[in-house]
Parts: structure tokens; sequence; C-alpha cells
């Protein structure tokens, strides 16, 4: 089995030395960059399984590499971060981000989020799913909207697989971030209403499928 590759893009040094080192001796290979700029140039060349973001860079600083890197891929990022205030977790989430860690961190709680949202980004089921317009193919991470392929975040495509998995079924925002972000997540439910606005700009027309129930949460409808 081929090992998962990380790019870990961080302008300190030794924090960059730290993860590569614990990450390989748990059987993940790492690619660093110092800068947005550097992480930009790896990226033109090399296909990574996720990507470990730090926000504050010279250069090109974090939301900057994420947003180019949305552009192109849905690659998982997890933003490395010394901002751990609303407005920049929102923002982050609202660029495509997958997930969030605060500095200072745990290496094994950063190794877990990385390893789950390579997981997740993979999916665990291959049945295709359908509703509408809307057709989703989880093992290959493919979604269509009347046979015309729709680029999505890691984010996006978990969040309308759930949607899709229990259609017809009014879904809370609490619920929504248990099954999609994880028991874990700490931010505000909120970052439900940011993911999904970005889900229904991106689906187009059949965004109009996501229903909004209020003071209750989402449903998708055929």
């Amino acid at each position: 089995m081929t090992m998962d590759n990380i790019l870990v893009v961080e302008d300190e040094s030794r924090i960059r030395s730290i993860i590569r080192d614990y990450f390989q001796a748990h059987g993940l290979s790492c690619d660093l960059a110092r800068d947005g700029e550097e992480a930009l140039d790896l990226l033109t060349d090399h296909d990574y399984d996720a990507i470990l973001l730090d926000i504050l860079m010279p250069k090109l600083d974090g939301f900057g590499v994420c947003r180019a890197v949305r552009e192109k891929s849905g690659v998982p990022i997890l933003f490395l971060t010394a901002l751990g205030g609303e407005e920049d977790t929102l923002r982050g989430y609202a660029l495509g981000a997958d997930d969030y860690i605060t500095k200072p961190f745990s290496l094994a709680v950063l190794l877990a989020k990385t390893q789950a949202i390579i997981r997740r980004s993979r999916g665990s089921h291959t049945t295709c799913l359908t509703c509408g317009a809307l057709s989703l193919d989880p093992g290959r991470r493919l979604c269509t909207v009347d046979g015309a392929e729709i680029k999505l975040s890691p984010r996006e495509f978990d969040l309308l697989e759930c949607l899709m998995r229990n259609k017809g079924q009014v879904l809370s925002r609490e619920q929504l971030l248990n099954k999609v972000w994880g028991l874990d997540f700490d931010g505000e439910d909120r970052a439900v209403d940011v993911r999904m606005r970005s889900l229904r700009s991106a689906l187009g027309p059949a965004g109009s499928q996501i229903k909004t129930v209020y003071k209750a949460g989402y449903r998708l409808e055929g």
C-alpha cells in the first residue's frame, strides 16, 4: 500500500521538522514548504493526500493558498493557526478548509485529524446516490448535476452526501456538525450555514433542492 503524502506549509522551520518527523514515524510521507508561494510551486508538480496549512506566513498567507488550491483541487486542507477567533475560522471554512487546529497543538491530535479528513475525502461507500438532478458517487468522490460533473470541496461533498443519504429528512445543524465535521468539532454551528451557501452556489440551479427549514435545519428534496 502506498503511504499517504502530506504537504506541510509552515514558516517556522522547527514546527515543520517536528510535524514531518512525527508523521514519518507513523507511516506518512511529508513534503515541506516555507511559505505560500513555495507551496503552490510544489502543488504544480505533486499530488497530495492532504495539506497542513499555516495561516500567518510571508509572501502569501494561508487564506490565499487555500483560495488558489480550491480553484483547481478538492485536496483536504487542515489549517494550523494561532488565529482562534470565530471570524477567522468561518473565513477558512468559507474558502474551503476542511478542519482547523489551533496552536499550540498535540501532534497525536493533528495526526488523527489529518487521517480523518483523508478518510472522509476518499469516502467509505461505493453505492451511487441520486436525488432529482443530483447524482453522487462516494467511492469516486464524483458529483454530477444532470450528468455534468460539479467540482466540490471535500467538506461540501461530505455535506451533500449526508443530505442525500437522508433525503427528505430534516437534519439540524447540530446533526450535520456531528455527521460531517465530527464530534470533536468545537466551532459554531454557523459553519454549517457558511458551507451550505457555498454548496448551493456550486450546484447551480440544483442547489434549490436543498431547503432551509426555519428553526429546524436543512432538507434535501428530489
